[in-house]
């Protein structure tokens, strides 16, 4: 039983930061399956007055699913783009464009739902498509130029948004017009987000702060009464030859990244986007 437990965490140690919500996503739908009343606790009202008392559905509603189809087709989305997003950019800008795409979704929900036509009053929101269209349509307009394969022909990113956020607009007069409210949130922040980086503004640094200040504020750390301090000769003005290189890397992605936004994609030399795709593993 030991050595199962060791193999799956090894398994997920090695999965990068979008698989490992996409397990979540899976781990909380299995688990609705047996407690539903567990996903009510995490969906969002669409009840303002209800979502007050349960604030933390903002976030939650994000990995919840009720159907199998729904799930499969939000993850297996979400699957493709973190291959392609995270072979150009940082872990925790994909978690910062998830989230607030979440939340930009949820927003809108709340605010509009009331003023749809609608068959069915009071459904609350739940699902990741708000948090994965914003990462798609952040990549659409990062790089509207850049093509993809589909099939047998090759399209670009920017057709793929306009066709997006098209369905989503008249999909706000048809059933599901909440979840449309939400998609379109989430289609905003992308937008938003990719435009403010190209100006060398990345919006999402407030958020990441205030993650990064919950996730120590939680950290309990054992601390030794005694700590013995050791020269490290290796280090020159206390930077390692690591941190040196890590710096240039890092650089070296700040110069590329900062070609495609004002060149696109395929304005890369062979060499700069193999040096891309090995920085991105």
């Amino acid at each position: 039983m030991t050595s199962l437990l060791q193999d799956i965490k090894e398994k997920l140690a090695r999965l990068n930061v979008l698989e490992k919500v996409i397990v979540v996503n899976v781990l909380i739908f299995v688990v609705g399956l047996l407690f539903t009343t567990i996903l009510s606790f995490l969906e969002l009202p669409s009840e303002f007055s209800k979502f007050i008392v349960k604030p933390w559905t903002i976030v939650t509603y994000a990995f919840v699913h009720y159907g199998w189809l729904h799930l499969a087709l939000n993850m297996l989305l979400l699957y493709f783009l973190a291959r392609m997003f995270l072979n150009l950019f940082s872990s925790k800008m994909a978690l910062n464009i998830y989230f607030l795409g979440a939340i930009s979704g949820a927003i809108l929900y709340l605010l509009f739902y009331e003023f749809l036509p609608k068959s069915r009053v009071g459904v609350p929101l739940v699902g990741a498509s708000a948090s994965v269209r914003a990462l798609l349509i952040f990549l659409c307009a990062y790089m509207p130029n850049k093509e993809i394969s589909i099939i047998t022909f090759n399209i670009k990113l920017w057709y793929i948004g306009v066709a997006i956020l098209a369905i989503d607009l008249l999909s706000l007069f048809g059933g599901n017009g909440g979840g449309a409210l939400a998609h379109l949130g989430g289609v905003l922040l992308g937008y938003i987000y990719a435009k403010q980086l190209t100006k060398g503004n990345d919006i999402g640094k407030g958020f990441e702060k205030v993650m990064d200040s919950i996730i120590e504020f939680f950290k309990f750390k054992k601390k030794s009464p005694l700590k013995t301090v050791h020269k490290n000769k290796s280090k020159v003005g206390g930077y390692t030859k690591a941190d040196f290189n890590e710096f240039n890397n890092q650089k070296k992605i700040d110069v590329i990244l900062d070609k495609i936004s004002k060149s696109g994609y395929d304005s890369l030399t062979a060499a700069e986007k193999d040096f891309l795709f090995r920085a991105g593993k």
